[in-house]
């Protein structure tokens, strides 16, 4: 036996060595096959070997988990093409010169039909049609449409891929063989779009040499060999016949193949695999199923027996399916608990800190379960995208994690391991907020505070929610409060989000677009470090930094002259004044501004003070006292003339130290200079600020 193994093992590797050579031989074979007559005994073989061939076509698609590779599928379906058409021309010889093609096709025609060759055309023309009309057509358009929407979205893949290279995120090499997969991906559907056309031209060729061997056959039958109009019908449609359907059941394969490889364009596993996943995860069908089965059943005059077999095995399949996803759930859950519990000591992981994460109890566990109906996790990302695109800044995804030692219902946001945020949700209820922060009677529920603005709210059940809407109240559910909320946390700490790192990946995703500004800029002029403090400046005002390649540009103007990170960031929000207008009112309308008193401005002016944190204006503590309870009165004055004011227009001098001293204070008003404002846009003076020498 060791010596047989070893002879097939040398003879395997001669084959698969030669594999050039053999592929050029069967080509030539298959040119000999339609010039050179074939014996009977040889054709029944090399028929064989095509049913054989298309068999393991058609299973190699089911058993894929990806298209890409049979990527060699369009040029084996010409080449079955090619071998199946070569064989129908040997049959057809052999039947028109002979009336004798081989034991297979006489067992096709004989035994397969019956011997009746009108139902063995029957048969053939409904197999043709199949192919031709369903199989063939269907495949070809999907084949068409994947062909397009893959050439069509390339190039965007292609700069997704070019900008995951420059964000770091991913090597040379892997850029290099993902852009190979790509352009493969693009050239195979190019591909199956023509091969398609040989499936038909396949099934056309069918049919056209189906009909010249019947007429060829009655004409030499009749006319030649002296045969009968019934003898030669009986021999040689039969024949035709039985060709037709040896030739047809591969072509029927091979066009299922391919329509089977078309439409698993999107698989991640292999056909069996997905049906099983996919099929039998909802038990409920199957339990609906099975009553339908079992009331059809019981109609009068529909066979019983058929219906209530197919109902009892739909229903201890779904009894089955039930108990095997009750067990994987309880075994997740298991799993789970122990990896909070008792997680593995990783060093790495212990010392390493998150970024951002947020820390749920475990009643809130209910929120980020799919099939519990919660979309918990998925409103996180598209909150954290909503947030990426307001500030034009990349954050790293948010980890979501149970805590067994907060309180069942609470959260709490977690900033570089130190919290910066928490709150408490009722799950099922919902939470109602009254603009006038007085609630109506009607409404009954539990007394709390709206975590994110710290607003009067009450926890109602959900039966109330259409009442307290009437009311007009706003009514939000649990998971819309924490959303909220990290959303708000997200904006406000978003300076502290910005590291180096994400700096580098934002400056190399432009840096294709802009290189002179870059290569200018690093590291002649600024460190990586020094634009870091400059984005976090605008950041903790709020400003969006989207613009990036205008705000490189501003402090490769201002970095020659000083590398102080105050004087550079107001460099940049004068580069920035159109956002910044506009981010306070809507083209067209007026902006409406509170200003400093002449006297007030000058005392802020000349109490400046340079620290290693910047400049402060430093003001006697009765005088701060003094500012704060006047801007306090004269945005209460303005709130009740329904005149809300959130901008304070000052000098180009004391606007940032300005600004640092109200943001303890009144965090929600921004601070702009006379230079930040666009000329063409009208401001309004809604009040000015003084301060009380009484």
């Amino acid at each position: 036996m060791s010596n047989l193994s070893e002879v097939g093992q040398r003879g395997w590797r001669l084959v698969t060595g030669n594999m050039d050579q053999l592929a050029a031989l069967l080509f030539i074979g298959i040119v000999v096959i339609m010039i050179l007559p074939v014996p009977p005994a040889w054709l029944d073989i090399l028929l064989v070997i095509n049913i054989a061939f298309s068999i393991i076509t058609l299973l190699l698609t089911l058993f894929t988990a990806n298209t890409r590779e049979l990527n060699i599928f369009p040029s084996v379906l010409l080449t079955v093409t090619l071998f199946r058409l070569s064989l129908n021309i040997s049959s057809t010889r052999l039947i028109l010169s002979r009336a004798d093609a081989g034991k297979v096709i006489q067992a096709f025609g004989q035994f397969v039909v019956g011997g009746n060759y009108v139902v063995g055309l029957i048969i053939f023309i409904i197999i043709t049609v199949i192919q031709f009309v369903v199989i063939t057509n269907g495949a070809g358009r999907i084949a068409e449409v994947a062909a397009r929407f893959t050439l069509d979205a390339l190039p965007g893949k292609q700069m997704s891929i070019d900008a995951d290279f420059n964000a770091g995120l991913i090597d040379e090499v892997t850029a290099r063989q993902k852009r190979g997969e790509l352009q493969r991906e693009a050239d195979f559907f190019g591909a199956m779009d023509g091969a398609s056309k040989f499936v038909r031209g396949d099934a056309i060729a069918g049919i056209v040499i189906v009909l010249f061997n019947i007429i060829g056959g009655l004409v030499i039958g009749i006319l030649q060999q002296g045969y009968s109009f019934e003898e030669a019908t009986q021999i040689y449609i039969i024949l035709t016949v039985g060709d037709g359907l040896v030739a047809q059941i591969p072509a029927i394969l091979i066009s299922t193949a391919a329509g089977m490889l078309v439409t698993r364009s999107t698989a991640e596993a292999s056909f069996g695999e997905e049906l099983a996943g996919q099929f039998l995860s909802y038990p409920r069908v199957l339990v609906l199923t099975t009553g339908v089965l079992v009331l059809l059943g019981l109609v009068p005059g529909l066979p019983t027996w058929p219906f209530l077999v197919l109902a009892l095995f739909c229903g201890l399949l779904a009894y089955i399916m039930t108990r095997v996803q009750q067990r994987q759930g309880a075994e997740e859950a298991e799993t789970a608990a122990a990896a909070n519990l008792s997680p593995a000591l990783d060093e790495p992981a212990l010392l390493g800190v998150e970024l951002f994460e947020i820390e749920i109890g475990y009643n809130l566990i209910s929120l980020t379960e799919p099939y519990g109906g919660g979309s918990l996790l998925e409103r996180i990302t598209a909150a954290r995208r909503k947030v990426i695109g307001e500030l034009g800044i990349i954050i790293q995804p948010v980890r979501v994690r149970d805590n067994l030692h907060l309180p069942p219902n609470d959260y709490r946001f977690k900033l570089k391991g130190s919290p910066v945020g928490e709150g408490r949700l009722r799950p099922g209820m919902a939470l109602a907020l009254c603009p006038e922060g007085e609630f109506p009677e009607e409404l009954k529920g539990i007394s709390t505070r709206e975590p994110t603005f710290d607003l009067p709210a009450v926890w109602i059940d959900e039966e109330q929610k259409e009442k307290a809407g009437l009311l007009g109240c706003t009514v939000v559910d649990a998971a819309t409060v924490l959303l909220t909320h990290f959303t708000e946390t997200l904006k406000k700490h978003a300076h502290e989000l910005l590291t180096r790192q994400t700096v580098k990946k934002m400056i190399d995703l432009i840096k294709e677009s802009c290189p002179a500004v870059i290569e200018e800029l690093i590291p002649d002029l600024l460190t990586l470090g020094e634009i870091q403090k400059v984005l976090q400046n605008l950041l903790r005002e709020g400003v969006p930094v989207h613009d990036l390649e205008s705000i490189l540009e501003g402090l490769a103007d201002q970095a020659r002259t000083t590398r102080d990170g105050d004087a550079l960031t107001e460099r940049v929000r004068e580069t920035l004044k159109r956002a910044l207008t506009y981010s306070h009112i809507s083209p067209g309308e007026p902006l409406t501004v509170l200003t400093l008193d002449p006297e007030l401005e000058k005392e802020i002016s000349s109490s400046l003070k340079s620290t290693d944190k910047g400049i402060f204006p430093v003001l006697a503590p009765g005088r701060l006292q003094q500012l704060i309870a006047g801007l306090e009165q004269l945005l209460r004055e303005l709130e009740a003339k329904a005149e809300g004011v959130s901008v304070i227009l000052t000098s180009s001098a004391i606007r940032l130290p300005l600004r640092r001293l109200l943001e303890g204070f009144f965090p929600q008003i921004a601070v702009l200079s006379v230079h930040e404002i666009l000329p063409e846009v009208k401001v309004e003076s809604a009040g000015v600020i003084r301060i009380d020498e009484n």
